[in-house]
């Protein structure tokens, strides 16, 4: 008779993990901390002004606006102020803009409808627009505005924002600007931001001066048109007047000068100096307009002397004002833009 077999002792091995395993489970522990850091300041704007919700205009969210009496208010004084909100998005390679509301609207433009251009320069020539709710003199957006950047580009972009009041016939007033350099600001991404609206009628910070200059160009003829209109306190080291000489130039190369009238003594000088230039359509990203406020010399076989320089023109020659001045002049063909530049040293 055969016995039964001996039993073999059989134990389960003990769970072991692997130490790729491991470093999974710590990297996505630490990936969701990295995210919940970075809703912080996110969350800092839906409890200043709203919330966020999923959007099916196709530009992913929306920003739902709340009374513009609760949260924080804008910054003491009685100017014109935007207030917004930027965040880049590195994996997806997105600047995505919030605008939250204006305030203190100047009471001229309480009727009319507000409207706001973005742009982000130097690239974008076509502007995103957005629509105020209401009116008065601090209307609310519901609005959020996506671009598609590299990480490198966006460090070197600057965002544009134009606020327009539009009457009901649809006359269009510029009621200012923001020009918001990128570069810095995206250590506290999503806080809120406040900035003041520049005006054609605030005084330029240039202690050389200011000049007015209106440009427009015309694609169907090809022609850059030039104003250079009147200029404000001008440090004149004589008594022999002002004129100002425009240059059309293409890189380095001069290609066409022109010199106005001498306007005599005078700190405010009224030029109204009228002048054109050929220029063709794919030469607009190359080309830009130098303009150099003169002194003549006493000794006529002696140059002038100059008192300040200005350069218009595309992202290789100017930034800021200049080079939205230059945009805008792109984008509204065969229509005069006319604003006030500081001058600065001549090199």
């Amino acid at each position: 008779m055969c016995g039964r077999p001996r039993e073999i002792a059989f134990t389960l091995p003990p769970r072991f993990i692997t130490q790729n395993h491991g470093d999974q489970k710590n990297n996505e522990q630490d990936k969701k901390e990295e995210e919940d850091m970075k809703m912080e300041p996110q969350r800092d704007v839906l409890a200043h002004r709203g919330s966020l919700v999923p959007s099916g205009d196709g530009f992913g969210w929306s920003l739902l606006c709340t009374s513009s009496k609760r949260g924080g208010g804008p910054p003491p004084g009685m100017a014109s102020r935007l207030c917004f909100s930027v965040e880049y998005r590195h994996s997806s390679e997105q600047l995505m803009v919030f605008l939250l509301r204006l305030s203190n609207l100047p009471p001229c433009f309480h009727g009319n409808v507000t409207m706001v251009e973005l742009r982000l320069l130097p690239d974008d020539r076509r502007p995103r627009q957005a629509k105020a709710r209401g009116t008065g003199p601090d209307p609310e957006f519901t609005d959020c505005f996506i671009f598609q950047v590299s990480a490198l580009r966006v460090l070197r972009s600057t965002l544009s924002v134009c606020v327009l009041s539009v009457e009901q016939d649809g006359k269009r007033h510029v009621v200012g600007r923001v020009l918001f350099p990128l570069e810095g600001e995206f250590g506290q991404a999503g806080r809120v931001l406040w900035r003041d609206l520049e005006t054609e009628e605030d005084p330029q910070c240039s202690e050389l001066g200011d000049v007015q200059i209106s440009l427009s160009y015309s694609t169907s003829l090809q022609r850059l048109s030039v104003v250079v209109l009147r200029a404000r306190g001008i440090q004149l080291l004589t008594d022999a007047g002002v004129c100002v000489q425009v240059i059309l130039q293409k890189h380095t190369q001069v290609v066409k000068m022109k010199r106005s009238c001498v306007v005599k003594g005078e700190n405010d000088p009224y030029f109204n100096f009228k002048t054109t230039f050929k220029l063709r359509p794919q030469h607009l990203d190359e080309a830009c307009v130098r303009f150099e406020l003169q002194q003549p010399s006493s000794v006529r076989s002696e140059p002038p002397i100059p008192l300040g320089v200005l350069v218009l023109g595309p992202f290789m020659y100017s930034r800021g004002p200049q080079l939205q001045h230059w945009i805008d002049m792109v984008n509204t063909a065969q229509e005069p833009v006319t604003l006030w530049h500081g001058l600065r040293r001549p090199t």
